[in-house]
């Protein structure tokens, strides 16, 4: 049965990476895909269960783990959408203004890293495109500075514990700390950015021609410039506090997420109360909530539990196993081999299946904040940008400004597999020297 179930596991996977062609959404096949495989699970429960394990806590236990991220991502994408729908990110828009295509592409770089690490690679890919479209009037222009959104929103994300969903499920699960994933991934994933960014920069000349509509008019918000603010300050910096949550109370990290929302929840619904705003036109939270692009969140579901599924029959940690010995237990050559990867497939499910691979009594390197976690989150990150499918950011910035598959790979993707590779080596000469 066991094999029946990878089968049934590489066919839907084939699938899911062939959306654009099938025209099925993946969320559909992820979804199907868990409950069949869980279903083909019980069929030959008695040879997969240890003596004493009910099924019943082992599955919810793995349902638990799941809702944790879930919960996590459901909670940040409403806070972000909160902020952006109060205009909370006119100010990236405001810092970015410039004549110089130089000046204006170190502030990219800059805002799009730091962004990135504090809200996720997708929502700031997301914001730094809008923004571009009203600062840069040339097509071709943007779509070079756009590109570079791809590879700083990654890199940006992978050193944070709240940047990238594969990190957040990184944290969650407990193999990587937050301080321990910044102290240590942040050098290697400012090598990602800053190598790239120099080899752009000599490629560019001459001055810019700004967009026509680069000013804040015409744009109608609920509240005043200070409540907006406070509804910025709350959400980002409530954000910023999640890992320190966790450290000072012990609860999951998405506790603290509801703690921030439903803070800004209450400001809000306080500041719509004073200024009797008649409710037609208002942006509460309840009705943002209907925003939410639930099918990303449902294709999670999907995807976690039916990798849930393949670590109950132990095939992951047999081809784990199968993959050191290949390559002689170099964490390195695995975990670059996963970043190669990640550019081709989704790369939550390829961490997911490490997390069912390894596990702490494999040795020092696989402990909390170990060598190989800590390659995982940055390789599994920064390797998505090598082609612009390879990541949430290049997904979404492929659609929005219509960038074709053959444009970023001639123009980006050696420079993205270049700046892997050199934060690696960052990441090497760092735990050669420091640790």
């Amino acid at each position: 049965m066991t094999t029946v179930i990878i089968i049934v596991f590489l066919v839907g996977y084939l699938f899911i990476t062939l959306e654009n062609n099938l025209k099925v959404n993946k969320t559909a096949i992820a979804l199907l895909l868990s409950v069949v495989m869980w279903s083909l699970f019980t069929f030959n429960i008695d040879n997969y269960l240890p003596a004493g394990t009910e099924f019943g806590e082992m599955f919810l236990r793995h349902v638990g783990d799941t809702s944790e991220i879930i919960f996590f991502l459901l909670g940040a994408m409403t806070i972000v959408e909160v902020v952006d729908t109060n205009g909370g990110f006119n100010f990236v828009r405001n810092k970015l203004a410039s004549k110089s295509k130089h000046s204006l592409l170190w502030k990219i770089i800059i805002i799009t890293f730091f962004l990135s690490a504090i809200l996720d690679n997708l929502t700031t890919s997301i914001v730094m495109v809008m923004v571009l479209r009203k600062l840069v009037r040339s097509k071709v222009t943007r779509m070079l500075y756009c590109g570079m959104v791809v590879i700083a929103a990654n890199a940006g994300g992978a050193f944070s514990p709240i940047g990238d969903v594969t990190t957040i499920m990184l944290w969650i699960k407990g193999n990587v700390t937050s301080l321990g994933v910044i102290k240590e991934l942040i050098l290697p994933s400012l090598a990602t950015v800053l190598i790239p960014g120099l080899i752009l920069h000599f490629n560019m000349k001459g001055k810019l021609q700004p967009s026509d509509n680069t000013s804040n008019e015409g744009e109608e918000y609920d509240f005043s410039l200070t409540q907006r603010n406070v509804v910025f300050y709350v959400g980002v910096c409530g954000l910023m506090f999640v890992p320190f949550f966790r450290g000072i109370t012990g609860l999951p990290p998405f506790m603290g997420v509801i703690l921030v929302l439903s803070l800004l929840w209450v400001i809000t619904e306080c500041f719509y109360s004073r200024r009797k705003i008649e409710s037609n036109r208002t942006k509460r939270v309840s009705r943002i909530l209907k925003n939410i692009d639930m099918s990303t969140i449902l294709f999670f579901l999907g995807i976690l539990m039916a990798v849930s599924a393949l670590e109950e029959t132990g095939a992951l940690k047999q081809f784990g196993i199968m993959l050191d010995q290949m390559t002689g237990g170099n964490h390195y050559l695995v975990n670059g081999i996963i970043g190669v990867a990640s550019s081709v497939v989704d790369n939550v499910p390829l961490v997911a299946s490490c997390m069912g691979m390894y596990s702490a009594d494999m040795g020092v390197d696989f402990q909390p904040d170990g060598i190989f976690w800590q390659l995982l989150a940055y390789c599994a990150g920064t390797g998505g940008s090598i082609l612009i499918i390879g990541s949430a950011a290049g997904v979404i910035v492929m659609g929005l400004e219509k960038i074709s598959f053959g444009w970023y790979l001639k123009h980006f993707s050696l420079l993205a597999f270049v700046a892997m590779l050199s934060g690696m080596g960052v990441y090497f000469l760092q735990r050669l020297i420091f640790f």
